[in-house]
């Protein structure tokens, strides 16, 4: 349990594809990309803040 096999992802693609259509997936998974873009984005500014705070510190 907790793991997705190839039958199930088909099930859940099929799904997808049936609520929201062929033409408008494409910007669905456009905005998801974007959005996990921002993440990273944030999580390694996040990362690098506290380095330049200790830097600081030690100064």
């Amino acid at each position: 349990m907790g793991r997705l096999g190839l039958t199930e992802i088909l099930v859940i693609v099929g799904i997808v594809i049936l609520l929201f259509g062929g033409k408008k997936i494409p910007e669905l998974m456009k905005g998801l990309g974007s959005g996990i873009k921002e993440f990273k984005n944030a999580a390694k500014d996040d990362q690098a803040a506290p380095a330049k705070k200790e830097e600081e510190e030690v100064k």
